[in-house]
């Protein structure tokens, strides 16, 4: 067996293939460009017990099962098939370890048998719903992380339906009324992730042109409209909670008002960064140039101009699905919003410094289906996620 490919069984961690070094980001462009392999490839569904793709890791993410990993697979913009390692895994604590894979034939270079693991392919080509619905629940399993807000309930059904009222809460880990210790019996967690796009890199560059498809959904749809709270050259310093990036203040503003816990932000233009802030106690303000801050809005409809103009100069890099040539950034824009798997792009220009890269138009997407951050065994909880989309 090869030590470094098998799952990297023989290794305490499970090493990591990244794919946005220039080098290999060069590599795979040109043979996006030849033929989009998501495009390429026969719809394939199946489901394989005890079969291993070795190696051809992109990377590695938590999953509760293999119905789940196959998704996440599918809503990664470069992973064309799978291994996940199931609760029955003996080896080692790997449980439930999603391995995310690519070639360029679009095929596993091996399959090996292997006990205790499920492994298949993406659905890109199968026209897979883009927001699927996860109603499995999964017993003695704990979503470890991303806690927003706890409360009792009498049962997982109803953690369940209060995390599916709730617009923030996208999965949930409920305590039953043997665990122990008894003082957080009946407890219900919820549980937040990102369910709109989140571009991985902004950042200036001359000769390009980046933007967003114009269906991309950055909230939830409320019949009530709200304009937004944004104050110009103002830094609110300190209670950062996560940096993100951003094309824009209105951007960030959005990305703050999905966050249950953003009680307001800060937005640096010269880096596009992001900072969500919480701190329900007091907002403390700060004269500083180039930094615009705001206030998030809640259950109302912010006005989504913003997502139809385009960012000149500023490149969104990474996340590929595949590029195509275009005489122009509308053009490109276009054919973004026309194909459903894209949510942003990039477009590079005739005035680009390397030839090789100009009139291309890249094609881009992230994962929005909602993924724990951390799965583990534990006795007695039940995890699940919200049932929104399943009606």
């Amino acid at each position: 067996m090869n030590k470094r490919s098998q799952l990297n069984l023989h290794s305490p961690i499970p090493s990591l293939i990244k794919i946005e070094t220039m080098g290999t980001h060069l590599i795979w462009v040109g043979l996006l460009a030849i033929c989009s392999l998501s495009l390429c490839q026969e719809c394939q569904q199946e489901l394989l017990e005890n079969v291993d793709f070795p190696g051809t890791d992109i990377t590695s993410v938590y999953s509760p099962d293999a119905q789940h990993c196959q998704q996440l697979c599918t809503q990664h913009h470069a992973c064309l098939f799978f291994t996940f390692v199931r609760a029955d895994w003996t080896r080692d604590n790997r449980h439930f370890y999603c391995y995310l894979k690519t070639t360029p034939s679009g095929q596993p270079n091996v399959r090996t048998p292997l006990l205790g693991v499920t492994s298949g392919f993406s659905l890109k080509s199968c026209s897979p719903d883009s927001q699927p619905c996860l109603f499995q629940v999964y017993e003695n399993v704990d979503f470890l992380g991303a806690d927003y807000q706890t409360l009792f309930t009498a049962n997982y059904e109803e953690c369940q339906r209060v995390c599916t009222q709730d617009p923030a809460c996208q999965f949930f880990t409920f305590v039953n009324g043997v665990f122990t210790p008894e003082k957080i019996r009946y407890k219900c967690h919820l549980k937040f992730s990102w369910t709109i796009p989140r571009t991985p890199i902004v950042e200036a560059k001359t000769g390009v042109v980046s933007g967003f498809s114009h269906k991309t959904q950055m909230s939830q749809h409320f019949n009530t409209a709200c304009q937004g709270k944004l104050f110009a050259n103002t830094d609110i310093p300190g209670s950062d909670i996560q940096a993100l990036p951003a094309a824009s203040p209105e951007h960030c503003q959005a990305l703050c008002s999905a966050h249950p816990r953003c009680t307001y932000f800060s937005f640096i233009s010269n880096s596009f960064n992001c900072h969500l802030k919480s701190n329900p106690n007091e907002m403390v303000t700060k004269a500083k140039d180039g930094v615009t801050s705001g206030i998030p809005a809640r259950f109302c409809q912010l006005d989504n101009d913003w997502v139809k103009v385009a960012q000149v100069d500023v490149d969104f890099r990474g996340s590929d699905i595949r590029f195509e040539l275009m005489d122009d950034a509308d053009t490109c824009q276009r054919t973004c919003t026309e194909d459903a798997s894209c949510q942003f792009y990039t477009y590079v220009k005739d005035n680009f410094f390397d030839p090789d890269y100009r009139r291309r138009c890249y094609l881009k997407r992230a994962i929005t289906m909602p993924a724990p951050p951390k799965i583990t065994k534990l006795a007695n909880v039940v995890s699940g996620f919200t049932l929104k989309n399943c009606v």
